[in-house]
């Protein structure tokens, strides 16, 4: 785990942490000014967000850590039970939404002081984009599925900003039931994010293998070094920033003891190379053994 990678995502925690502490008041102020059901909606998603984002910085500043005697593989995953936290508080949030939202197209309800509504709304997409644009730039530094997990919010808060600003202005015209049609609208839309997030969070506490296309990378770069004759049983995986390689390359049968190291040396050196930070484990075998082990 480097340092630059425990800064930015502290950094990035800290930023969403901050950015939602000032939405939630100017959201609650709105709120109680306009009765407006998207507003209130927008409140609550700032609430959870701003608990998604407190729990964030703290799993992060733990996952950050080094490797320890306890945790020898470190603490990466961490994030990804960060980010299955997260879905599940967007998951509560939208779910509320949608209620909220029901409810009023029934029962509408007369928008007051929309003006106040619409201007906390611009406010808030333009400190959202802000926080966005800081948190993808992270991301593609970093990786970070916590930090991933955290934009999404405040990408959902961006859409839930613009809709709330076209619904509130067409409440201003009339059409009270504006409110509640794109507050359904953005409730949905939440929630299949969320169910996404969850599912590669998921996956990943699961150990999922990386992309096919990494592992092929690897294949490719572990068979090119002068020595090895082929790679078998390939794992890999991935916590936090950290990739963890685990391969069998196949060597000849009289190769001496110290040149099979080197040639792992090597191997490892390429795959270090291509994936900055990856835990590699090689394992030598001779080219006999491997019709063995494919039985195995």
């Amino acid at each position: 785990m480097t340092k630059k990678y425990a800064f930015w995502v502290e950094a990035a925690a800290w930023a969403a942490t901050c950015v939602a502490t000032l939405l939630l008041l100017a959201k609650l102020i709105a709120w109680w000014l306009t009765g407006s059901v998207s507003v209130l909606a927008s409140f609550v998603d700032s609430l959870l967000d701003l608990l998604a984002s407190v729990t964030n910085l703290l799993v992060v500043r733990y996952a950050v850590q080094p490797a320890d005697s306890e945790h020898s593989f470190g603490h990466g995953k961490a994030e990804s039970l960060a980010a299955l936290a997260q879905s599940t508080f967007i998951i509560g949030s939208a779910s509320f939404l949608l209620l909220s939202g029901l409810e009023r197209l029934f029962k509408p309800v007369p928008i007051a002081a929309p003006e106040l509504g619409i201007m906390v709304s611009v406010g808030a997409t333009v400190i959202t984009l802000g926080l966005v644009l800081f948190q993808k730039w992270v991301i593609r530094k970093t990786a970070s599925p916590a930090i991933a997990a955290d934009a999404l919010h405040y990408q959902s808060d961006l859409l839930m900003n613009v809709a709330i600003i076209i619904a509130l202005g067409l409440s201003w015209y009339g059409w009270t039931q504006a409110d509640a049609w794109f507050a359904i609208a953005i409730s949905l839309f939440i929630l299949s994010q969320a169910l996404k997030m969850a599912y590669e969070a998921i996956q990943s506490l699961l150990d999922r293998q990386l992309p096919l296309e990494e592992q092929e990378k690897i294949a490719v770069l572990s068979s090119s070094v002068v020595g090895v004759h082929g790679i078998h049983q390939l794992r890999t995986r991935q916590a936090g920033m950290t990739k963890f390689i685990q391969l069998h390359i196949e060597l000849d049968d009289e190769l001496p003891l110290v040149d099979a190291h080197t040639i792992a040396d090597e191997v490892e050196d390429r795959l270090l190379v291509a994936f900055p930070g990856a835990d590699v484990i090689i394992h030598q075998d001779p080219k006999s053994v491997v019709p063995k082990e494919a039985k195995a």
